[in-house]
């Protein structure tokens, strides 16, 4: 079911086009990338989706209507540009920004305390904010977003400043609140974390959508004819490969050795063993897709063009 719709959506400023007719579907408990370089109109785009600015032309819908600022109570914004005030300190700012968002301070003071304790920050309660380092601020600041359970959570840059630890345990809370319903729409340069997490993308590039889709889809839409090998036996692989193959790298590993393969004419894995069994003991073999990150420079480098 779509959940959020971006229709033919154009926002200009002066003589510069941020949005040219960016059209998204969302569709209700699924975790969507916004992905494009600096300048591609994303931040611009999630700033009309939060009523902070209003489209030139086209609409936002949202489960079928068009969005209005009644809808911002079902919405949790984690902007980029963090926005914490550093002379409070962290519990009561917490509670007055889940108060701001029509909570209760009783049903506030329990939803805190359920996140201070998973997060184990019950400590940062009488501190200011400025006494945190920056990814300790962010992890209040995650937790004064997702805190009134929203149905729509919008995240920018969210992993930007945390360690691999906390990263980590960011991924495992975006994960388990798609789990409980969310639908969750991130925006990122961090690809790896795209193919982990994402269901569906959109790349964005000079102020349009240029690839959208499943993350699996588009992979394997753009496989470039490369397969991994794992083989023992004395043999120089590269002189005994098929024709239109070539060997772009062979290392040992423990007792095998692993080697990356690349086709020319397509991927025939069948043809391909029928030449090596004979002179050789395969372990294993796969095909190679391209990462999300590869996708991504040769799309935008494409289209720069």
């Amino acid at each position: 079911m779509d959940f959020l719709e971006i229709a033919q959506v154009t926002k200009q400023y002066g003589s510069y086009k941020a949005l040219d007719s960016v059209s998204i579907t969302v569709c209700e408990n699924q975790i969507y990338g916004l992905l494009g370089p600096n300048g591609a109109g994303k931040t611009t785009l999630i700033r009309i989706i939060n009523q902070i600015t209003r489209p030139d032309m086209g609409e936002v819908r949202l489960q079928g209507k068009p969005m209005t600022r009644d809808d911002i109570s079902l919405v949790g914004y984690l902007p980029e540009e963090r926005g914490l005030y550093k002379k409070m300190k962290v519990g009561e700012q917490a509670l007055y920004l889940a108060q701001l968002k029509g909570m209760s301070r009783r049903d506030a003071l329990r939803e805190l305390k359920f996140w201070f304790e998973k997060f184990e920050i019950q400590p940062w309660w009488d501190k200011k904010v400025e006494e945190l380092s920056k990814g300790m601020q962010q992890k209040v600041q995650f937790v004064t977003t997702v805190l009134h359970r929203p149905r729509l959570l919008i995240f920018d840059e969210p992993f930007s400043g945390f360690d691999p630890i906390n990263a980590n345990l960011l991924k495992n809370e975006i994960q388990e609140l798609k789990h409980q319903g969310a639908t969750i729409l991130f925006s990122t340069h961090h690809m790896a974390s795209v193919e982990e997490l994402c269901d569906d993308i959109a790349l964005m590039n000079r102020s349009q959508v240029i690839l959208s889709g499943g993350v699996d889809e588009i992979r394997r839409q753009y496989q470039s004819g490369r397969m991994r090998l794992t083989y023992s036996g004395d043999v120089d692989l590269a002189s005994v490969l098929p024709l239109g193959c070539s060997l772009l790298s062979d290392a040992p590993s423990r007792q095998l050795r692993v080697a990356e393969i690349q086709s020319a004419n397509g991927l025939d894995v069948n043809a391909m063993l029928r030449v090596l069994l004979p002179v050789m003991s395969i372990h294993g073999v796969h095909e190679v897709l391209p990462s999300m990150n590869e996708i991504f420079i040769r799309l935008v480098k494409q289209s720069g063009e």
